[in-house]
């Protein structure tokens, strides 16, 4: 018994010491009970704080005169019990210092750990914990608990021995440049080696430091990934994306920011390092014909209108393909860049063509890295066709890239970047769009190339004038002229040697003992030990148009990438706050917000589309198999009306094989490793279109990929709109798509896998059949809509426009068919009476009673057409904020589509149901070409 009541006792005592102890009491409160609760004593010390005392007006009289020496008291009184009141106010404020810090900058231990807030607020923090006794913890006397934490610590002490070691070492060598073996002999200084990039072969990744080496086996970091790491949600460890850790998104909520900041005000950027770029040299013939084989064979580009992109001045963006077969394969979206030359082709173009053509060229290709692998091979394979042949460069890890977008991207972008060389026209330019809000106001593709300096000199960066530098008729004559093509100089960012040299930054320390050797407030001035870094501007517009913000590329050297990027984190935008970081998803957000597609994601007619549908494919299934049975969508049990059950396809996926009627082995919902098990990711000889057509005719399947998704073709916007407009149209190829932007008419989102119809036909002339035997027409039972869809479908449809006032026959007929209201205070006798008035009046009601959902949905919304009038499906839906109502990106047979136009026209043909893949419900919408 007596050893229970210790047993107990002590576990009491071992409890209350981890509770939070009381604040040690003064000398009055000594040996009185415990203090009162602390809420009460909150109100008080409140009330006492905001309560203002004052003197009544009786106090300055005097026998009823005012005395002036009373009156000045009282009223001195009163302005020091004022100021008063204010400091116990501001003292007892009821918010924590830690709840003061910006949602975005608050940690969860924030309130036990005055470091976990920014350094401004510390010593409050400090302050306010030992007053109110909060229990603190410091990494240094915290003593290990576990066998692991103890030997952590002991590595780490060991470590730190190691480093004061290596320090010391280094300061010997430092000291004199002399051998401490051997006095007399001086050691031989070694720049750092060069990377190596070899020709027509791929290059390694740069190798990491030992420490970060086992977490990059499978992929490479970005050159901002230990601060991206921090601040947002990553790729997983073990499944990179595209080579790369990318990362996904912020991990504060972000969406409706990220809305604001791309097109009202502010900006988001993003670290796009992981596009892949190479570079193509030689001669300017054999470059001219390795591009038209990639499908640039516009007369646009080679006439007299390139003749700014072939100068450098311009950039190039759009799909390139490579020929398959009797036909052409996207294989994704590129850029190109040509390196300006001082050829006469730039002074004067109607010279020798044969000269020119032999002139050494070079041009950047930047393009996607899901189909870089695929690209660089048909590249290597058409520049080892020319003569003189034409060599190429992988420079994937040699230049990075950053994108701004938004109204202040222009301004974040004169902020950080300062031109190194005053004279440079290209940095004239740049610094005079003081004032740009909208990238897309520059002209179509501009470039500017330019060396800029160190932007740690100037960090932190300061907030650019945006009223008084520049005016308003200036800057008009700028953007209207663009006077960067006289005088245009080859790029730096094309040499190697200038990309190495920029490279070679000064050292963080370095930076900061110069900038506490100068004036604080100055900008430090740039020595020899600060090289120029190369970097090439470009605008971009969207492809919607209209006045959508257009979206600014940055291209630097990999190692410069960090330094730039803190600058750009830092600013502090004119209309307030910082650029916000945006990740992959937020790259989709803002494509989908301005009514345009998303490589890979929106392309499934390339060999990048299809990995990545079979991707979501999995996960998709891996998520619906998670689900309890009875919380997940059975597809077969799905009823679509008139006695269709089922989901059309596969649920879980845009089911395009279903479409074309394609073999659809193996399974769209097998696991993701069952998927690339057989497929090397650097496979560079590999086309699966071929020969899984190869495959599906002698009714094999390919090993590689899904066979039967790669036989869809992806067709371009021009080439439908040239078919379209043709007197003499041909047809478009089978098995091919086009990308469509959808607006709904009045209501419906849409998701990701929607079914997209066409309006179903109206029924034939032969539908209704004359008897012979009687004067009443006979109706064909199938169009009646005994187990079938009813005859009028398409008119219900079309009923559902605003603004369409002829009502269909089917609505008349439910509308006279429905019970009147009434209300419960009626009698019986006038019930019976309204009751005979309805069955007496109008067409007599259907015997049997139709099952629900077999003329409509939910007693007024029409059935889904059938499955013959399957288009396409959504590869991405959701509320558009930009638009405020439900669009969606999807992709749609060319052949139906072309169907669709001429046999109704352009207004009528170009609507279509749409319909979430496991309900029942459609909804009216309109496609136009992306």
């Amino acid at each position: 018994m007596d050893n229970n009541k210790k047993q107990s006792a002590s576990g009491k005592a071992a409890a209350d010491s981890k509770k939070r102890k009381e604040a040690p009491l003064n000398q009055n409160q000594q040996g009185k009970e415990s203090r009162p609760p602390a809420r009460p004593q909150k109100r008080v010390k409140f009330q006492d704080a905001r309560n203002i005392r004052s003197q009544p007006s009786d106090a300055a009289l005097d026998d009823g005169k005012l005395d002036l020496q009373k009156f000045l008291s009282a009223r001195e009184f009163e302005i020091k019990a004022l100021e008063t009141s204010m400091r116990k106010c501001k003292s007892a404020n009821a918010t924590r210092v830690f709840q003061q810090v910006p949602r975005e900058m608050r940690r969860r231990t924030a309130s036990h750990n005055a470091k976990r807030v920014p350094k401004r607020l510390r010593d409050r923090a400090k302050r306010e914990m030992m007053e109110d006794n909060t229990p603190t913890v410091e990494a240094r006397k915290r003593r290990p608990r576990t066998t692991r934490a103890r030997i952590r610590a002991e590595n780490a002490k060991r470590l730190e021995k190691l480093a004061a070691r290596k320090r010391k070492r280094a300061l010997q060598n430092e000291a004199g440049g002399e051998n401490k073996d051997e006095p007399g002999k001086t050691t031989i200084q070694t720049r750092a080696p060069r990377p190596k990039i070899r020709r027509d072969t791929l290059n390694e990744p740069p190798k990491p430091k030992s420490k970060f080496k086992k977490r990059q086996i499978n992929k490479t970091w970005l050159p901002t990934h230990l601060w991206h790491a921090k601040r947002a949600t990553m790729t997983e460890p073990t499944k990179p994306l595209w080579r790369f850790a990318i990362p996904l998104t912020p991990t504060q909520k972000c969406y409706r920011p990220t809305h604001r900041a791309s097109g009202q005000k502010g900006t988001v950027f993003w670290d796009t390092s992981y596009m892949s770029t190479a570079r193509l040299y030689g001669a300017a013939g054999g470059i001219e014909q390795v591009l038209k084989a990639l499908g640039l064979v516009q007369e646009s580009l080679w006439g007299n209108r390139g003749r700014k992109w072939r100068s450098g001045t311009r950039t190039w963006s759009g799909m390139v393909s490579r020929r398959q077969r009797n036909s052409r394969r996207d294989i994704g979206p590129a850029t190109i860049l040509w390196n300006p030359t001082l050829t006469a082709e730039t002074a004067a173009p109607e010279s020798n063509t044969t000269e020119l053509k032999k002139t050494q060229r070079q041009i950047l290709i930047r393009t996607h890295p899901s189909c870089f692998l695929e690209l660089f091979d048909e590249l290597v394979k058409l520049a080892k066709l020319q003569t003189p042949q034409v060599h190429i460069e992988d420079l994937r890890f040699e230049i990075g890239s950053i994108e701004l977008t938004g109204p202040g991207s222009t301004e974040t972008l004169l902020a950080v970047l300062k031109p190194y060389h005053t004279e440079d026209r290209h940095g004239q330019v740049f610094s005079s769009l003081v004032g740009v809000t909208n990238p897309a106001s520059l002209p179509k593709d501009a470039v500017l190339g330019f060396s800029i300096k160190d932007p740690r000199l100037s960090y932190p960066p300061k907030r650019v004038d945006t009223t008084s530098k520049v005016s308003d008729s200036a800057l008009l004559d700028t953007l209207t002229q663009w006077p960067v093509e006289e005088q245009v100089k080859p790029y730096g960012l094309f040499d190697r040697d200038v990309r190495f040299k920029a490279s070679s930054l000064a050292p963080q320390k370095s930076i900061n003992r110069r900038k506490g050797a100068s004036i604080p407030g100055q900008e430090m001035p740039v020595t020899a030990a600060d090289p120029p870094i190369p970097v090439i501007a470009f605008a971009s517009r969207p492809a919607a148009g209209g006045q959508a913000q257009g979206t600014w590329t940055l291209l630097a050297p990999w190692k410069c990438i960090l330094p730039i990027w803190y600058s750009i984190v830092h600013y502090p935008l004119s209309t307030g706050g910082n650029p916000r970081l945006g990740g992959l998803n937020e790259q989709r957000q803002i494509a989908f917000e301005q009514g345009t597609t998303w490589f890979p994601g929106d392309f499934p007619g390339t060999n990048a589309g299809v990995v990545w549908e079979m991707e979501q494919r999995a996960q998709r299934k891996k998520a619906w198999d998670r689900r309890p049975k009875g919380k997940r969508i059975e597809w077969a049990s799905l009823d679509l009306g008139a006695g269709r059950k089922g989901e059309i396809g596969d649920g879980l996926a845009c089911d395009f094989e279903h479409l074309f009627g394609l073999p659809t082995d193996p399974s769209p919902s097998s696991s993701e490793d069952q998927l690339t098990s057989d497929v090397d990711p650097n496979a560079m000889d590999l086309h699966p279109g071929e020969e899984a057509e190869d495959a599906a005719k002698l009714g094999k399947v390919h090993k590689n990929t899904v066979p039967s998704l790669t036989m869809v073709e992806q067709m371009k916007k021009t080439d439908f709109q040239a078919l379209i407009s043709s007197v003499n149209p041909g047809r478009p190829p089978p098995r091919s798509i086009i990308s469509v932007n959808i607006t709904f008419v009045t209501r419906g989102v849409a998701n990701a896998c929607a079914r997209i119809y066409r309006l179903p036909s109206r029924p034939s002339a032969t539908t209704t059949v004359q008897s012979s035997e009687t004067e009443v027409p006979a109706t064909d039972p199938v169009a009646a809509g005994m187990g079938s869809l009813p005859a009028d479908l398409r008119d219900q449809w079309l009923q559902k426009i605003p603004g369409n006032k002829s009502g269909s026959r089917s609505t008349k007929a439910i509308t006279a068919h429905a019970a009147p209201h009434m209300s419960r205070d009626v009698g019986q006798g006038t019930r019976k009476q309204l009751m005979a008035k309805s069955l007496v009046s109008g067409d007599p009601l259907p015997y049997p009673r139709p099952t629900a959902n077999q003329t409509d949905i939910g007693g007024g919304h029409p059935l889904c057409p059938g499955e013959e009038d399957l288009i396409g499906f959504v590869t991405a839906g959701a509320y558009s904020l930009s638009g405020g109502k439900g669009t969606a990106v999807g992709a749609i047979s060319a052949e139906k589509a072309f169907d669709m136009v001429k046999e109704s026209g352009t207004k009528e043909g170009r609507l279509c149901i749409v319909r979430n893949a496991g309900e029942n419900v459609g909804w009216l919408a309109r496609w136009e070409l992306v």
